[in-house]
Protein backbone atom coordinates (compact mmCIF):
# COMPACT_ATOMS: atom_id res chain seq x y z
CA UNK A 1 0.00 0.00 0.00
CA UNK A 2 1.38 3.07 -1.09
CA UNK A 3 2.37 5.47 2.14
CA UNK A 4 1.19 8.80 2.68
CA UNK A 5 3.08 12.01 2.43
CA UNK A 6 3.90 13.99 5.63
CA UNK A 7 5.53 17.42 5.30
CA UNK A 8 7.41 19.12 8.15
CA UNK A 9 9.80 21.14 8.99
CA UNK A 10 12.04 23.93 11.31
CA UNK A 11 13.27 27.55 10.91
CA UNK A 12 17.21 27.53 11.10
CA UNK A 13 17.01 30.78 13.59
CA UNK A 14 18.93 28.37 16.45
CA UNK A 15 19.78 24.70 17.92
CA UNK A 16 16.52 22.89 18.85
CA UNK A 17 15.87 22.45 22.31
CA UNK A 18 14.25 19.77 24.69
CA UNK A 19 11.51 21.51 23.57
CA UNK A 20 11.56 20.95 20.15
CA UNK A 21 12.78 17.22 20.60
CA UNK A 22 9.44 16.45 22.83
CA UNK A 23 7.22 18.13 20.74
CA UNK A 24 7.45 17.20 17.09
CA UNK A 25 11.25 15.54 17.01
CA UNK A 26 10.69 12.11 18.61
CA UNK A 27 7.49 11.70 17.07
CA UNK A 28 8.91 12.66 13.63
CA UNK A 29 11.40 9.59 14.13
CA UNK A 30 8.10 7.22 15.51
CA UNK A 31 6.42 8.32 11.83
CA UNK A 32 9.28 7.95 9.40
CA UNK A 33 8.38 4.30 8.85
CA UNK A 34 4.84 4.78 8.73
CA UNK A 35 5.14 7.34 6.03
CA UNK A 36 6.88 9.07 3.32
CA UNK A 37 8.29 11.57 4.82
CA UNK A 38 9.46 15.29 3.73
CA UNK A 39 11.94 17.58 6.68
CA UNK A 40 12.03 21.13 5.37
CA UNK A 41 14.68 23.52 6.79
CA UNK A 42 12.98 26.18 5.87
CA UNK A 43 15.57 29.20 5.93
CA UNK A 44 13.36 31.41 2.81
CA UNK A 45 10.89 31.48 5.16
CA UNK A 46 13.31 32.14 8.27
CA UNK A 47 14.52 34.98 6.48
CA UNK A 48 10.96 36.88 6.12
CA UNK A 49 12.15 38.35 9.35
CA UNK A 50 16.25 37.65 9.94
CA UNK A 51 16.72 39.71 5.58
CA UNK A 52 19.61 41.63 7.24
CA UNK A 53 21.30 39.00 9.22
CA UNK A 54 21.36 35.53 6.47
CA UNK A 55 24.28 34.52 8.42
CA UNK A 56 22.25 33.69 11.64
CA UNK A 57 20.75 31.63 8.60
CA UNK A 58 23.74 29.93 7.37
CA UNK A 59 24.98 28.58 10.84
CA UNK A 60 21.72 27.34 11.71
CA UNK A 61 21.33 25.17 8.86
CA UNK A 62 23.86 22.97 9.92
CA UNK A 63 23.11 23.01 13.70
CA UNK A 64 19.37 21.98 13.00
CA UNK A 65 20.59 19.38 9.95
CA UNK A 66 22.92 17.97 13.30
CA UNK A 67 20.09 17.90 15.59
CA UNK A 68 17.88 15.75 13.27
CA UNK A 69 20.24 13.22 12.94
CA UNK A 70 21.15 12.84 16.11
CA UNK A 71 17.77 12.45 17.26
CA UNK A 72 17.31 9.25 14.66
CA UNK A 73 15.86 10.81 11.90
CA UNK A 74 17.33 8.31 9.03
CA UNK A 75 17.81 10.13 5.57
CA UNK A 76 17.63 6.73 4.09
CA UNK A 77 13.94 6.80 5.11
CA UNK A 78 13.35 10.59 4.80
CA UNK A 79 13.84 13.44 2.73
CA UNK A 80 15.66 16.51 4.26
CA UNK A 81 15.74 18.88 1.92
CA UNK A 82 16.60 23.01 2.13
CA UNK A 83 13.62 25.27 1.17
CA UNK A 84 15.52 28.04 -0.65
CA UNK A 85 17.25 25.47 -2.82
CA UNK A 86 13.55 24.49 -4.52
CA UNK A 87 12.82 27.49 -6.65
CA UNK A 88 10.38 26.08 -7.56
CA UNK A 89 8.52 26.59 -4.29
CA UNK A 90 8.54 30.55 -5.50
CA UNK A 91 6.84 29.82 -8.36
CA UNK A 92 4.16 28.04 -6.86
CA UNK A 93 3.62 30.90 -3.96
CA UNK A 94 3.45 33.70 -6.87
CA UNK A 95 0.45 31.74 -8.57
CA UNK A 96 -1.36 31.15 -5.24
CA UNK A 97 -0.76 35.04 -4.58
CA UNK A 98 -3.47 36.02 -7.08
CA UNK A 99 -6.10 33.71 -5.85
CA UNK A 100 -5.49 35.16 -2.02
CA UNK A 101 -5.99 38.77 -1.09
CA UNK A 102 -4.20 40.55 1.59
CA UNK A 103 -7.46 41.42 3.81
CA UNK A 104 -7.44 37.17 4.15
CA UNK A 105 -4.01 37.15 4.95
CA UNK A 106 -4.05 39.59 7.82
CA UNK A 107 -7.09 37.60 9.64
CA UNK A 108 -4.81 34.42 10.03
CA UNK A 109 -5.23 34.19 13.58
CA UNK A 110 -1.09 32.77 13.52
CA UNK A 111 0.03 35.60 11.35
CA UNK A 112 -1.52 38.19 13.82
CA UNK A 113 -0.25 36.93 17.06
CA UNK A 114 3.25 36.65 15.20
CA UNK A 115 3.03 40.29 14.45
CA UNK A 116 2.21 41.29 17.58
CA UNK A 117 4.69 39.46 19.63
CA UNK A 118 7.52 40.38 16.79
CA UNK A 119 6.28 44.38 17.01
CA UNK A 120 6.52 44.94 13.86
CA UNK A 121 3.64 47.58 13.22
CA UNK A 122 3.87 49.82 10.09
CA UNK A 123 7.64 47.87 9.53
CA UNK A 124 5.91 44.56 8.97
CA UNK A 125 7.92 42.96 6.07
CA UNK A 126 5.81 41.73 2.95
CA UNK A 127 7.70 38.28 3.11
CA UNK A 128 6.29 37.51 6.66
CA UNK A 129 2.83 38.67 5.67
CA UNK A 130 2.27 36.27 2.88
CA UNK A 131 4.00 33.10 4.59
CA UNK A 132 0.86 31.46 4.93
CA UNK A 133 1.02 31.29 1.35
CA UNK A 134 4.25 30.31 1.09
CA UNK A 135 3.84 27.28 3.24
CA UNK A 136 0.44 26.23 1.27
CA UNK A 137 3.35 26.16 -1.57
CA UNK A 138 5.59 24.06 0.46
CA UNK A 139 3.02 21.62 1.39
CA UNK A 140 1.24 21.35 -1.92
CA UNK A 141 4.35 20.97 -3.89
CA UNK A 142 4.87 17.74 -2.39
CA UNK A 143 1.04 16.40 -2.27
CA UNK A 144 1.34 16.12 1.78
CA UNK A 145 -1.92 14.69 2.89
CA UNK A 146 -0.47 14.91 6.95
CA UNK A 147 1.15 18.20 8.55
CA UNK A 148 2.06 17.78 11.75
CA UNK A 149 1.12 20.98 14.02
CA UNK A 150 0.49 22.18 16.92
CA UNK A 151 -2.66 23.44 17.83
CA UNK A 152 -1.58 27.36 17.44
CA UNK A 153 -0.48 26.36 13.49
CA UNK A 154 -3.90 25.14 12.19
CA UNK A 155 -5.03 28.61 10.59
CA UNK A 156 -2.02 27.81 8.80
CA UNK A 157 -3.52 24.55 7.55
CA UNK A 158 -6.16 25.67 7.13
CA UNK A 159 -5.43 28.36 4.38
CA UNK A 160 -3.68 26.21 2.49
CA UNK A 161 -7.11 23.89 1.89
CA UNK A 162 -8.73 26.99 1.38
CA UNK A 163 -5.99 27.90 -1.50
CA UNK A 164 -6.34 24.11 -2.61
CA UNK A 165 -10.01 24.61 -2.91
CA UNK A 166 -9.80 27.79 -4.98
CA UNK A 167 -7.19 27.15 -7.23
CA UNK A 168 -9.04 23.68 -7.96
CA UNK A 169 -12.01 25.17 -8.64
CA UNK A 170 -11.52 28.35 -10.66
CA UNK A 171 -9.09 26.26 -13.11
CA UNK A 172 -11.36 23.33 -13.07
CA UNK A 173 -8.98 20.40 -12.67
CA UNK A 174 -8.28 18.53 -9.40
CA UNK A 175 -4.51 19.22 -9.27
CA UNK A 176 -3.97 20.02 -5.52
CA UNK A 177 -4.31 18.04 -2.51
CA UNK A 178 -5.62 19.26 0.86
CA UNK A 179 -3.64 17.96 4.01
CA UNK A 180 -5.31 17.15 7.37
CA UNK A 181 -3.20 18.36 10.46
CA UNK A 182 -1.96 15.66 12.69
CA UNK A 183 -2.25 17.26 16.23
CA UNK A 184 0.30 16.32 18.74
CA UNK A 185 -1.13 13.44 21.17
CA UNK A 186 -3.60 14.36 24.15
CA UNK A 187 -1.72 14.86 27.16
CA UNK A 188 1.93 15.91 25.78
CA UNK A 189 3.77 17.75 28.45
CA UNK A 190 4.56 21.49 26.65
CA UNK A 191 7.81 22.66 28.14
CA UNK A 192 8.32 25.52 29.31
CA UNK A 193 11.63 27.55 30.38
CA UNK A 194 13.94 27.07 32.45
CA UNK A 195 12.92 30.47 34.71
CA UNK A 196 9.26 29.14 34.54
CA UNK A 197 8.57 31.45 31.44
CA UNK A 198 5.37 30.19 29.09
CA UNK A 199 7.98 30.05 25.79
CA UNK A 200 11.19 28.24 25.86
CA UNK A 201 13.62 30.38 23.39
CA UNK A 202 17.15 31.18 22.35
CA UNK A 203 16.71 34.76 22.97
CA UNK A 204 15.32 34.05 26.70
CA UNK A 205 18.44 32.21 27.18
CA UNK A 206 16.14 29.57 29.03
CA UNK A 207 16.44 26.63 27.11
CA UNK A 208 18.18 23.29 27.60
CA UNK A 209 19.72 22.41 24.04
CA UNK A 210 20.12 19.11 22.86
CA UNK A 211 23.48 19.87 22.27
CA UNK A 212 24.51 21.38 25.69
CA UNK A 213 27.79 19.64 27.50
CA UNK A 214 26.86 17.40 30.50
CA UNK A 215 27.94 20.28 33.11
CA UNK A 216 25.50 23.16 30.63
CA UNK A 217 22.26 20.61 31.00
CA UNK A 218 23.33 20.64 35.21
CA UNK A 219 23.86 23.78 35.61
CA UNK A 220 20.56 24.81 34.16
CA UNK A 221 18.81 22.08 35.65
CA UNK A 222 20.23 23.64 39.13
CA UNK A 223 18.89 27.14 38.22
CA UNK A 224 15.44 25.66 37.32
CA UNK A 225 12.22 27.83 37.95
CA UNK A 226 10.48 26.02 41.02
CA UNK A 227 7.90 27.05 43.61
CA UNK A 228 8.65 30.50 45.49
CA UNK A 229 7.11 29.58 48.47
CA UNK A 230 8.90 26.43 49.14
CA UNK A 231 11.35 27.95 50.86
CA UNK A 232 12.36 25.21 53.41
CA UNK A 233 13.14 21.32 52.95
CA UNK A 234 9.79 21.05 55.83
CA UNK A 235 7.80 23.31 54.05
CA UNK A 236 4.69 21.62 51.96
CA UNK A 237 5.49 22.63 47.98
CA UNK A 238 3.22 22.92 44.86
CA UNK A 239 3.96 20.87 42.07
CA UNK A 240 1.69 22.68 39.82
CA UNK A 241 3.34 25.23 37.43
CA UNK A 242 6.32 23.97 39.08
CA UNK A 243 8.99 23.98 36.36
CA UNK A 244 11.12 20.70 37.64
CA UNK A 245 8.14 18.53 38.09
CA UNK A 246 6.41 19.61 34.41
CA UNK A 247 10.26 18.52 33.14
CA UNK A 248 9.72 15.30 35.00
CA UNK A 249 6.18 15.05 33.60
CA UNK A 250 7.85 14.53 30.17
CA UNK A 251 11.05 12.56 30.89
CA UNK A 252 10.60 10.56 34.12
CA UNK A 253 9.49 6.92 32.80
CA UNK A 254 8.76 5.92 36.64
CA UNK A 255 5.49 7.70 36.83
CA UNK A 256 5.14 5.30 40.30
CA UNK A 257 8.30 6.66 42.05
CA UNK A 258 7.20 10.40 40.20
CA UNK A 259 3.68 10.40 42.05
CA UNK A 260 5.62 9.00 45.21
CA UNK A 261 7.79 11.83 44.92
CA UNK A 262 5.16 14.70 44.00
CA UNK A 263 3.28 13.30 47.04
CA UNK A 264 6.23 13.88 49.20
CA UNK A 265 7.17 17.33 48.18
CA UNK A 266 3.70 18.50 48.87
CA UNK A 267 3.22 17.51 52.37
CA UNK A 268 6.84 18.84 53.01
CA UNK A 269 10.16 17.01 53.98
CA UNK A 270 11.37 16.71 50.18
CA UNK A 271 14.00 19.48 49.13
CA UNK A 272 14.15 20.98 45.81
CA UNK A 273 17.97 20.10 44.93
CA UNK A 274 16.96 16.72 45.74
CA UNK A 275 14.08 16.79 42.98
CA UNK A 276 16.61 18.40 40.23
CA UNK A 277 19.36 15.87 40.76
CA UNK A 278 16.63 13.54 39.96
CA UNK A 279 15.49 15.32 37.27
CA UNK A 280 19.23 16.30 35.97
CA UNK A 281 20.36 11.96 36.20
CA UNK A 282 17.02 11.29 33.83
CA UNK A 283 17.69 14.08 31.40
CA UNK A 284 21.86 13.22 31.27
CA UNK A 285 20.78 9.69 29.96
CA UNK A 286 18.17 11.10 27.46
CA UNK A 287 20.63 13.39 26.14
CA UNK A 288 23.64 11.78 26.38
CA UNK A 289 23.35 9.44 23.24
CA UNK A 290 21.76 12.13 21.34
CA UNK A 291 24.88 14.48 22.27
CA UNK A 292 27.76 11.52 21.10
CA UNK A 293 25.73 11.23 17.61
CA UNK A 294 26.01 14.63 17.08
CA UNK A 295 29.59 15.16 17.99
CA UNK A 296 29.79 12.05 15.67
CA UNK A 297 28.30 14.11 12.68
CA UNK A 298 30.20 17.02 13.88
CA UNK A 299 32.89 15.35 12.54
CA UNK A 300 31.73 14.17 9.54
CA UNK A 301 30.55 17.46 7.97
CA UNK A 302 31.13 16.63 4.75
CA UNK A 303 28.54 13.58 5.08
CA UNK A 304 26.28 16.16 6.41
CA UNK A 305 25.96 18.43 3.43
CA UNK A 306 25.89 15.21 1.20
CA UNK A 307 22.41 14.48 3.16
CA UNK A 308 21.33 18.11 2.27
CA UNK A 309 22.27 18.17 -0.99
CA UNK A 310 20.95 14.68 -1.95
CA UNK A 311 17.89 15.77 -0.37
CA UNK A 312 17.35 18.91 -2.29
CA UNK A 313 18.00 17.45 -5.70
CA UNK A 314 15.00 14.68 -4.75
CA UNK A 315 12.96 17.19 -3.10
CA UNK A 316 13.37 19.49 -6.31
CA UNK A 317 11.98 16.67 -9.11
CA UNK A 318 8.76 16.07 -6.92
CA UNK A 319 7.91 20.01 -6.33
CA UNK A 320 9.01 20.22 -10.52
CA UNK A 321 5.94 17.59 -11.77
CA UNK A 322 3.64 19.58 -9.66
CA UNK A 323 4.23 23.10 -11.04
CA UNK A 324 4.22 21.41 -14.18
CA UNK A 325 0.86 20.37 -13.36
CA UNK A 326 -0.17 23.65 -12.02
CA UNK A 327 1.31 25.89 -15.13
CA UNK A 328 -0.55 23.42 -17.33
CA UNK A 329 -3.96 23.66 -15.46
CA UNK A 330 -3.77 27.95 -15.78
CA UNK A 331 -2.65 27.50 -19.37
CA UNK A 332 0.94 29.06 -19.18
CA UNK A 333 2.71 25.75 -20.11
CA UNK A 334 3.41 28.06 -23.67
CA UNK A 335 6.61 26.42 -25.13
CA UNK A 336 5.78 22.22 -24.61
Amino acid sequence: MKKEILLTGDRPTGKLHIGHYIGSLKNRVQLQDQYNSFIMIADQQALTDNARNPEKIRKHLTEVTLDYLSVGIDPSKVNIFVQSQIPELNELTMHYLNIVTVSRLKRNPTVKNEIKEKNFNESLPAGFLIYPVSQAADITAFKATVVPVGEDQIPMVEQTKEIVRSFNSIYKREVLIEPNALLPEKGLVRLPGIDGKAKMSKSLDNAIYLSDSPDAIQKKVMSMYTDPNHIRVEDPGNVENNTVFTYLDAFCLDKVKLEEMKEHYKRGGLGDVKVKRYLNDILQAELGPIRNKRNYYEKNLDYVFEVLKRGSLNARSVAAETLLEVREAIGINYFK
